[in-house]
């Protein structure tokens, strides 16, 4: 058998990348895709000659088809592609900020994991990782629209686990807490200082952190499966409560 190869949606930071960077150090054939090329060709020269670059859009399913098209013998597919916009209570809910968050956390996967599942299963020994979010389990004071889109992400991965059970796929969900990343400052619409705010007092996890726990569960016996592994960092109890120095 040859190298593994594994997709990776939303590389072109973050998670993504650094998931990417992981895999690629630990000997996979790597295929990264995201909308921003120059970060993915940037990210693509730092790889291995093993690895691929394509443009994509996990809200567009004929971008989704071609990036599957493109990797016929996967057998790791890893979905970071997603994100928050906004922070409104409820009451004033933007609803095009949560139509983009439902296209881009939900729809995104759905689309990615169907368009990668034949592929995962001639395998014969597939991994599905999508990386979601403390925010899958639990709820916050303004994060009604990402975490309502985190935790219909959750369902699709517990309905997929059980509609997979006696194929060679196993499917896992790492939900993490908080993470520096270009994250906040997505949802805050480029406000550094608001973004630099959520972190200030505390240490929260790296990029790379998460990505280790994502090359772990991949990296497992194909007889066992993680179904989730929830990742915080020290300081962080739940989504409210913080220690912060």
């Amino acid at each position: 058998m040859g190298p593994r190869l594994a997709a990776i949606t939303g590389a072109s930071s973050g998670i993504g990348a650094a998931t990417a960077r992981r895999l690629d150090a630990l000997g996979f054939d790597v295929l990264i895709g995201a909308r921003r090329l120059d970060r993915l060709r940037q990210l693509s020269e730092a790889l291995s000659d093993r690895a691929r670059s394509q443009a994509l859009d996990v809200t567009e399913e004929s971008s989704v088809a071609a990036f599957a098209k493109a990797a016929p013998d996967c057998s790791t597919l890893v979905c970071c592609a997603g994100g928050a916009i906004g922070a409104d209570p409820v009451a004033e809910a933007n609803p095009d900020e949560w139509r983009w968050m439902w296209e881009t956390n939900v729809l995104g996967v759905v689309r990615t994991v169907r368009h990668f599942l034949p592929a995962l299963i001639r395998s014969g020994n597939g991994s599905v990782v999508v990386v979601t979010s403390l925010a899958a389990h639990q709820t916050y004071p303004g994060g009604a629209g990402y975490s309502s889109a985190k935790h219909a992400a959750a369902a699709v991965m517990d309905t997929l686990r059980l509609e997979l059970v006696g194929q060679p796929v196993r499917v896992c969900e790492v939900a993490p807490g908080m993470v520096e990343s270009e994250f906040s400052l997505v949802r805050f619409g480029g406000d550094t200082a608001r973004a630099e705010a959520v972190y200030r007092g505390m240490k929260p996890l790296s990029p790379a952190d998460v990505a280790e726990a994502v090359a772990w569960v991949v990296s497992r016996p194909a007889h066992v499966n993680v179904p989730r592994l929830d990742i915080y960092p020290a300081d962080q109890a739940t989504a409210t409560a913080v220690h912060r120095h």
